[in-house]
């Protein structure tokens, strides 16, 4: 089964779905469209973009194809940097990249990366069963069939010639049924009224029962209890603001296995948090000095992963 059919199982679930050296898949939230011009109503949605700077691989989609295809983990690793590479080989030699279901890749005159998103498929689950329809529009009837409609339910005699005669008689009948509207609305008006005073009443009248037990309590007093002195020595680590950072992981259980076999080679590792992306980050280790930090950082590329980075944060 090729990558594109676990890239959409993924895109159901998460927001953002890396495919390793090439670039992530990102989705975004859509509100409901009303296409006036065709009168095309458009279910809510995620809008699927591309960003070729995010490709360092998470995990995500790697484990996932290793778990459906029964494979192990660094096998499916080679063969999605292949396809990768494949992907980019096509896309340099003026092709197009179509993704099933997906969208279309391809390259500018500039050579700058462009994608195209597919409509095909609405990745937003909360939308399953719903589709576009296209609504007929609504017609208004004119206000003299209404009023037409409206005198024949009316009870008032008035007939065609009296009504010639004396054009001021339509206005009586529309004032009878504004005064029956008034009257009316007056009426559940008044019942409500009596129906929240009765309510205040019977409040206040609990409140006054409640205030009359608690000064008829009596009370006790007694020896306070003298308890022991209670001291807690805390010791706060001091943790820098310069990060170099091993991964971000999208599942944090992959973050905190990392976590694991950094300490157990002997870093400082330590899981720092989820960032913007909702992608869980670990750490070689921090320092307060930055020189400390870029020293580190040169350190870690030489000896351990290229892919290593520094974060400073405030």
């Amino acid at each position: 089964m090729g990558i594109e059919h676990y890239i959409q199982q993924l895109l159901y679930r998460y927001n953002c779905v890396v495919v390793p050296d090439f670039g992530a898949f990102l989705t975004q939230m859509k509100s409901a469209v009303h296409q006036k011009a065709t009168n095309t109503f458009y279910p809510p949605s995620k809008q699927i973009s591309f960003n070729e700077q995010l490709s360092s691989n998470d995990g995500l989609l790697v484990s996932y194809m290793a778990n459906a295809e029964n494979k192990s983990y660094e096998e499916m690793l080679k063969e999605t940097l292949d396809l990768a590479k494949s992907w980019k080989k096509q896309l340099h030699s003026g092709e197009r990249l179509k993704i099933s279901s997906i969208g279309e890749l391809w390259l500018n005159r500039e050579g700058k990366l462009q994608f195209q998103p597919s409509n095909e498929i609405n990745y937003l689950t909360s939308s399953y069963g719903l589709s576009s329809f296209v609504s007929p529009r609504v017609t208004r009837e004119i206000l003299k069939e209404q009023v037409v409609e409206m005198e024949e339910k009316i009870p008032f005699i008035i007939t065609p010639e009296q009504r010639e005669r004396k054009s001021f008689r339509p206005y009586l009948k529309y004032a009878a049924i504004i005064l029956l509207a008034l009257s009316t609305g007056m009426t559940a008006y008044r019942f409500y009224g009596e129906s929240l005073n009765k309510k205040e009443l019977v409040q206040q009248e609990a409140q006054t029962r409640v205030y009359k037990n608690i000064q008829e309590a009596t009370f006790f007093n007694s020896k306070p209890l003298e308890l022991p002195e209670l001291k807690l020595h805390v010791t706060k680590k001091s943790v820098g603001n310069h990060h170099i950072i091993a991964g971000a992981f999208r599942i944090q259980e992959n973050a905190d296995k990392k976590v694991t076999q950094l300490r157990n080679k002997g870093y400082d590792a330590t899981y720092l948090g989820v960032n913007s992306y909702g992608l869980h980050q670990v750490t070689y280790g921090s320092y307060e000095n930055p020189e400390d930090a870029l020293i580190f950082l040169r350190k870690i590329k030489r000896t351990e992963s290229q892919d290593a980075w520094m974060l400073s944060t405030k």
